[in-house]
């Protein structure tokens, strides 16, 4: 597969994360309201932390991402086969033919109902010229394991839900939903308003190890994003809350 640009801006992108893991979206754009009500305190373009706590966050994430990993690698060796049918599709036909499936691997757990939103999911979402808006994948490109799991229990647009209902959880899907159903004219995805997307899901129980592994995951994802925004987390957020 070959990545293509996005003409969407980074604003855009967590505007449309739901599909690219929408509660670290939204914890991001936290932070940056946090800094902000802090800034007659402090200047925070220039606050950063020492080097030891970068790193020591950095550390910590990467244990996390490591074990994350471990516990998906059977979930991966299942879902990678089908990373070859992210393939380019017809815009128009899409927007027109309502919310499509095709089942590519029959699932032996629990159906999925209506609004269901007690599992956990492995995905990739592209547009209708192939390209990659966002993935469980550790890289687009040459990817060789999930670097995150999609909880959509956080709420989800309304094509996945149409989408996923019927499936048996362990079954892989491929989705397409028409821009209607999914952001519409009120936020820009794939280069304009009202396109359409098309997903690769795997819908998986939200159970150990899998739960606690990806929820320290998250955990640790948000304190190296605190970092990054010069605040320590355990210091200034834990210890606070």
């Amino acid at each position: 597969m070959e990545e293509k640009e996005l003409k969407t801006s980074t604003g855009q992108r967590v505007a449309i994360a739901i599909i690219a893991f929408i509660m670290l979206g939204s914890i991001i754009a936290s932070y940056a309201a946090i800094i902000v009500g802090n800034s007659s305190k402090s200047d925070s373009s220039e606050k950063k932390l020492s080097d030891e706590r970068m790193a020591y966050y950095q550390d910590g994430y990467n244990k996390k991402l490591a074990t994350f990993k471990e516990v998906t690698k059977n979930d991966y060796a299942t879902f990678s086969p089908y990373i070859s049918e992210v393939k380019a599709y017809n815009e128009k036909a899409a927007n027109e033919g309502g919310v499509q499936t095709r089942d590519l691997k029959a699932g032996s757990g629990r159906v999925l109902e209506e609004k269901d939103g007690d599992y956990l999911a492995y995905y990739i979402g592209w547009c209708a010229d192939e390209t990659i808006f966002d993935s469980s994948l550790d890289d687009k490109t040459s990817p060789k394991a999930f670097s995150k799991a999609l909880d959509v229990s956080v709420g989800m647009i309304e094509g996945w839900y149409q989408g996923v209902q019927g499936m048996k959880l362990g079954g892989i899907r491929e989705i397409t939903i028409p821009g209607e159903l999914a952001y519409g004219d009120k936020s820009e995805i794939c280069g304009g308003y009202n396109k359409p997307l098309r997903f690769l899901v795997m819908a998986v129980p939200a159970e150990d190890p899998l739960k606690t592994a990806a929820k320290e995951l998250d955990t640790a994802y948000m304190a190296l994003q605190y970092a990054n925004y010069g605040m320590d987390y355990e210091k200034e957020v834990v210890s606070n809350s």
